[in-house]
């Protein structure tokens, strides 16, 4: 579900069932024009989707980190530390138009980027993102 689905009450009664967090990063450069935008941000919301629909009831999309550029690493690890801070046990960052590289993103528990997965993946990316985040869950602290 994405942050906004949940109003006080609804965190309140339910989001002890939501143990994941989501960190879309759009790796936007800002150069890109507006029809380059628009398609760069849906193939983020697709590759979302991958993780968003199968897990609705335990992971949760916080707001994008949407501009790629120096000191991003320390941006996203933040962010990583405080929503983990906040209650959830994981963090997962995702990126459908830019690779990041592990050590770059450390406090996140996982890491998935689309180009790497694409390139990388013997299976197709549904399926590599579902057994990622699955093999994530298994491994609990």
């Amino acid at each position: 579900m994405k942050f906004s689905d949940f109003d006080s009450r609804a965190w309140e009664t339910d989001g002890h069932f939501y143990d994941t967090c989501i960190i879309p990063y759009s790796g936007l450069q800002g150069t890109e024009t507006p029809p380059e935008t628009a398609t760069l941000l849906e193939r983020q919301r697709d590759f979302l989707e991958l993780a968003e629909q199968p897990y609705k009831g335990r992971v949760v999309t916080y707001p994008a980190v949407q501009y790629a550029g120096p000191g991003m690493g320390a941006i996203v690890n933040e962010l990583c530390r405080k929503v983990k801070s906040s209650g959830f046990q994981y963090a997962i960052v995702m990126s459908a138009n830019e690779g990041l590289r592990r050590e770059d993103v450390f406090e996140s528990d996982l890491l998935l980027c689309l180009p790497e997965i694409v390139a990388d993946s013997r299976a197709g990316v549904s399926a590599y993102v579902r057994s990622e985040i699955q093999t994530l869950w298994q491994n609990e602290k």
